[in-house]
């Protein structure tokens, strides 16, 4: 595996503000690394190992948590103080195979409105190979 990568002054307050696990457990147990947060894009990668399915894939499913976590990440940072985002639609097109290195995953705002959003994730491999697109659309609400 390459060496790690570190994430930029904003990426480092977002995931502070975030409290003890970043992205959430499951993202935790699956070595995300969150590279760059905004509302508008951001990237992030994990590991295909550990992420396989029995044939030797990365797992369609750690696709759609990683840009879960990328989207949702971006959209609640679009909501602000007082609202949050909760996912309520993902989709995924998987193109392409991998089985080792990196997945990089790069989340890009589609629509940022008032009560909701919409982000595109492209998750690529070591060689910039497209292998899958998803969208997921998060839906903004007032903090009770």
């Amino acid at each position: 595996m390459s060496q790690p990568i570190q994430p930029d002054a904003q990426t480092r307050a977002v995931l502070e503000a975030q409290g003890d696990v970043p992205g959430g457990e499951l993202g935790s147990r699956m070595g995300i690394e969150f590279l760059k947060l905004s509302a508008e894009h951001s990237i992030a990668r994990m590991p295909a190992e550990g992420n396989r399915q029995p044939v030797g894939f990365v797992h369609g499913g750690a696709y759609c948590v990683i840009a879960e976590s990328l989207g949702s990440i971006s959209a609640n940072i679009h909501a602000g103080e007082g609202r949050y985002a909760v996912g309520v639609d993902i989709n995924a097109t998987h193109t392409r195979s991998i089985t080792s290195g990196w997945v990089t995953a790069e989340c890009t705002a589609v629509h940022l409105g008032g009560s909701m959003t919409v982000h595109e994730i492209v998750c690529t491999d070591d060689d910039g190979n497209r292998a899958s697109t998803l969208r997921i659309t998060n839906f903004i609400k007032r903090r009770p």
